[in-house]
């Protein structure tokens, strides 16, 4: 084997650090370069490291730099990530390796990788020294269970998958008049009061206004966002965030009104969205997040529904290793170990919600 050289990146490499990830099939959003920039708005610290093998990258991670609480010690975040070729457990040691070398003071990385539970691939996380993390379904930092569908075999061979429902849903709502269109900046003060009704009535927290106006300021112009609002005899209904980079389409944030759900303005603006991701050249659309499934039940019953929606398309269960922790100071990786879930739990209890941080 070559030897593997870390190195740093900085602006003038964003082409091809964005390259590199863009091209893997693990490739996420939140590894992009623009990611960072939009996490950056709220506090993190983004750096970006990248492995080399005889001058050609092939590792990449966008590592997240944030402190809990101020003065605390920080912790670095790798977002579904990093992205590598994880049947090939040296390299990522060395990433790890290379992240250690230069995380100061942090007390632990974090990662979340795109590899699905149970695949030979998993096995790598062990062998470069993590440990598996508290977490999982919403409960942790991204959902580890999600629903995906192949755009590849076409459009007319996709909707024949969806549920006979789902198709006559799909016709009732063309029939009533639904029309979904994508939407302009201008507009984002209709889908955050949708999004705000959403969140009301299914009892989750939203963030503010300004971080969807940071989304869409960084993501739009890099071609990493689309939204969407879906209107019934002129009046706003429904809306979605669509965040893609590389071949992947992302449901991200959805939001529709008490009102006029009759009309089944979701079933057809998702599926609007399928078609916009398809005519975009991507691969595949994911729906985002499920309940974990065990034993074909889904085990958070509060977001069943979730899954029954987003099946109903014809989507693939995915479930993924969930949360690896890499401790960097281990005395202290041991006080956030057990300290951490405890006041996440104290802090929904207090607020009288239920999830998690979603991005």
């Amino acid at each position: 084997m070559s030897a593997l050289t870390p190195r740093v990146m900085h602006d003038a490499d964003r082409t091809s650090y964005d390259a590199y990830v863009s091209a893997s099939p693990l490739a996420d959003v939140m590894q992009s370069w623009a990611w960072g920039e939009v996490k950056a708005g709220s506090g993190w610290t983004p750096r970006r490291l990248v492995l080399e093998e005889a001058g050609r990258i092939i590792a990449a991670g966008q590592v997240l730099e944030t402190r809990p609480v101020r003065g605390a010690p920080p912790i670095l975040y790798c977002p579904r990530g990093p992205v590598l070729d994880y049947a090939r457990p040296e390299v990522l040691r060395a990433f790890v390796d290379a992240v250690r070398a230069r995380a100061g003071a942090a007390v632990l990385l974090k990662c979340d990788p795109p590899v699905e539970l149970g695949s030979p691939e998993a096995a790598s996380l062990t062998a470069a020294g993590m440990r598996k993390a508290g977490g999982g379904g919403f409960g942790g930092v991204q959902p580890t269970a999600v629903m995906v569908l192949d755009l590849g075999p076409g459009l007319e061979k996709v909707q024949e998958g969806f549920h006979k429902k789902w198709r006559y849903n799909i016709r009732l709502a063309e029939r009533k008049g639904v029309e979904i269109s994508e939407a302009g900046r201008d507009e984002l003060d209709v889908f955050y009061e949708l999004l705000l009704e959403t969140a009301k009535r299914d009892h989750f927290l939203v963030r503010g206004r300004e971080y969807f106006a940071q989304l869409f300021d960084v993501l739009k112009p890099a071609g990493q966002l689309a939204m969407f609002l879906t209107r019934y005899e002129g009046k706003p209904i429904a809306g979605a965030l669509l965040l893609s980079f590389g071949n992947r389409a992302t449901y991200t944030y959805g939001a529709s009104s008490n009102k006029y759900r009759n009309v089944m303005p979701n079933h057809l603006m998702q599926w609007k969205m399928i078609e916009w991701a398809h005519a975009h050249g991507y691969r595949i659309y994911d729906f985002r997040g499920v309940s974990p499934v065990r034993d074909g039940e889904p085990v958070e019953a509060h977001i069943a529904g979730l899954n029954r929606f987003k099946e109903g398309f014809g989507a693939r269960y995915v479930e993924y290793v969930g949360e690896w922790d890499v401790p960097i100071r281990r005395l202290l990786y041991q006080g956030w170990r057990y300290g951490a879930p405890l006041a996440m739990k104290a802090l929904k209890a207090v607020r009288g919600q239920s999830g998690s941080i979603a991005d």
